[in-house]
């Protein structure tokens, strides 16, 4: 199931949010149990939370020493940001931070759909690029927007499944399909939208290389359980895909035939 992503080898394909759940307890207990090597953090949120003292001085601290404390990977991201400017400088203090070049790229355009704002991703990615950053970039299913973000140095693609913590699972499947066959030697990931494990199932059917999910799992009943249940989908999902699935017929076929022998004798 490892597969090699921005440099680095991981065990599991499963990247998790760390937003919105019941307890730290509760978070730190969800990530065991996903198998997570990815966790991604808001920057921007933590800051709030932090009523404009500095981070090393407020509780987000211990949240984030959580997170590393798992063994996990920090992805931090630009929450929150609606200019590429506004990312370009989120980025950077989140590179002080956390110590790492790594970065979940979020551009918003619409406050509604929250989905991202095509020309300034692919401006902030370009930048980011430039000064260093490993960009995991939040966009649409767009093709076109897909293959600019490549132009600007971009080696990770995350295409939503559907708007960000609507449930809504995968949307647009034809135009996540053609991703898939036409990028064929970028790592992409499904980000948003995952509503349930059969969502995941579905992505990782489809060749996707992994799913990143927060709400499906926060905002559960169980968050643990849950976490659990998407880790058995995500690597069932991957494990069907290299198995190659059955195509589907308008017709009938009978599995075992009526004449001769069912089974094949060496």
């Amino acid at each position: 199931m490892s597969f090699q992503i921005a440099d680095t080898t991981l065990g599991s394909r499963f990247f998790l949010g760390s937003a919105g759940y019941p307890s730290p307890y509760v978070l730190e207990q969800a990530i065991a149990a996903s198998g997570a090597q990815v966790v991604t953090v808001s920057l921007k949120r933590q800051l709030a939370q932090g009523c404009g003292r500095p981070v090393e001085n407020n509780q987000g601290q211990g949240y984030f020493e959580l997170i590393k404390q798992s063994g996990a990977h920090l992805l931090p991201n630009t929450a929150g940001c609606h200019t590429a400017a506004e990312a370009v400088t989120l980025a950077q203090m989140a590179r002080e931070i956390f110590n790492t070049h790594w970065i979940k790229l979020e551009v918003i355009g619409d406050t509604y759909t929250l989905q991202p704002d095509p020309f300034e991703l692919v401006q902030a990615a370009a930048e980011l690029v430039k000064l260093g950053f490993e960009v995991f970039p939040y966009c649409t299913d767009d093709l076109v927007t897909c293959y600019r973000l490549l132009d600007a140095g971009c080696r990770v693609l995350m295409p939503w499944g559907a708007p960000i913590g609507s449930g809504q699972g995968l949307v647009n499947p034809y135009a996540l399909r053609t991703l898939r066959e036409r990028i064929t030697d970028v790592p992409l990931i499904v980000d948003a939208g995952i509503g349930s494990p059969m969502d995941a199932v579905q992505a990782m059917e489809m060749g996707f290389d992994a799913v990143l999910l927060n709400s499906a799992v926060s905002n559960a009943h169980d968050p643990v359980l849950m976490a659990e249940a998407f880790k058995l989908a995500i690597d069932a999902g991957r494990k069907a895909y290299q198995a190659g699935i059955m195509a589907e017929q308008d017709m009938a076929v009978a599995t075992t035939p009526v004449t001769g022998r069912p089974f094949v004798l060496a």
